[in-house]
Formats: structure tokens, sequence, C-alpha cells
């Protein structure tokens, strides 16, 4: 069944456009017919997006002012959809270096606190079609050795998702969580073709869940933990 023609007349923001994952979920969101805004830290990692996007600007969303200021130029949205990320891990939790804390602190959890206050009137004022989407990660809800304050920001992050769905209910608006373990793009699986990537869920997956949960068809989908991730063996 093709999205094509299923947010038509939507406006979609998209948080963390440039990275690994945007350009993919950006056409995607176009394709089926939405406008779509994106941004990230700077110009430069825009320019992946900018031949697809209605509107790409940087914006430093890890602050409330960055934040405030571009969902202030925008004006209305009827969705937004999270994609700021980062990872630093792999030590017990008494050898994290506080820096990485601060780091994952500041984008997975602070880029959504500030990106929601300044979209919720906007997601509210968009009624039915108010959507909010974040991509997280399987370890938020079940942290292993190594990334203790990689699965504690991610935690944080869901928690704040669904309390937001909560109010978004009394306006007819969602919001959900989509749930990967590591993601492929194409390029990986072109520089390893004979690897299985078991648990691995595809960016164009990905993209695919982002648009149906901003979809009509979604409408009922609310405060829910999609998981797109095989369970390891």
């Amino acid at each position: 069944m093709s999205d094509a023609g299923v947010l038509a007349g939507r406006r979609i923001a998209v948080a963390g456009a440039g990275g690994g994952l945007g350009p993919t979920v950006v056409r995607a969101l176009a394709d089926a017919g939405a406008w779509v805004a994106a941004a990230d830290r700077s110009d430069e990692q825009l320019e992946v997006v900018r031949d697809v996007a209605g509107d790409a600007r940087a914006a430093d969303l890890v602050t409330a002012e960055g934040a405030d200021a571009w969902a202030s130029v925008l004006g209305e949205v009827d969705g937004l959809v999270h994609l700021v990320g980062g990872w630093r891990g792999g030590n017990p939790i008494e050898d994290t270096p506080w820096e990485d804390v601060e780091l994952l602190e500041s984008l997975l959890w602070r880029s959504v606190v500030h990106t929601t206050r300044a979209f919720a009137p906007l997601l509210k004022a968009a009624g039915a079609h108010g959507r909010f989407a974040l991509v997280s990660s399987s370890v938020a809800a079940r942290p292993v050795a190594g990334n203790g304050a990689y699965a504690a920001t991610k935690a944080a992050a869901e928690a704040w998702t669904l309390t937001l769905g909560a109010e978004l209910a009394e306006t007819g608006g969602t919001a959900n969580v989509v749930v990967v373990q590591a993601i492929t793009t194409p390029r990986m699986r072109a520089e390893n073709p004979d690897k299985e990537y078991k648990t691995f869920t595809d960016v164009d997956e990905i993209a695919s869940a982002l648009v149906f949960l901003c979809s009509d068809a979604a409408r009922k989908m609310n405060g829910q933990r999609l998981s797109l991730h095989a369970a390891a063996r």
C-alpha cells in the first residue's frame, strides 16, 4: 500500500533532520504529501535535505531559545518528529565520564524537552491532526551494561513523550515512541553486504513507521512504544 498523499496538507517539523536517519524521514514525509520543516545544528548539516524540505534552517534545539525561535518562525504545524541523537558508552557506572552524561542529557533529553515545550501549543491547536513521534532505543526499557547514561536519558525522553501523549489526547492528538535497537543505512549494507544485521532496523522501515504515526490511520494510537526490532538470539 502506497503512502502517497496520506499526509497531504500537513505541516511536519523534523528535529535532527541532518543526521543519519533524517534525510530518509524527510523524503518519506514529503513523498506522503507533507510540507516538511527541517532543523539541525548547522546549515551544512541541512544540505542533505534542502532539496526536499519546504523549509530548512539551523536551530540549537538543546536550548529553549533555539527551540522557541524555530517554533515561532513556523507558526503552525501538525506534527513534530524528533530524531536528534548521539551515543557515548562502553564504560561501567563508576568509570562513566561526567562529560558523557552531560552530552547525552543535552542531546537526548534536553532537546526533547525544549522542542516539545515550544511546539506543544501548536500541536494542541492542530487538534486531531496533532502528532509527536520520538525515535528511541530498546535499552531505555532494558538497559545493558556500559550504557547507563544513554539508557537513562532515553528513558527520560520516553516518559516525557508519553506524558505529552496524555495531554494531546485531550485535543485529539497523539504522541508515540518508535523503538529500535540499531539502525542500518544503504551505505552500511553496501559496505558490508554479507552482514545479516539481524537485530537492526533499516532507515526506510523507520521512516514508514513515522509516516504512519503522523497519518490519520494512527489517530487511535497514542502513548505507545512501537517496537521495530527483532529480538537478539
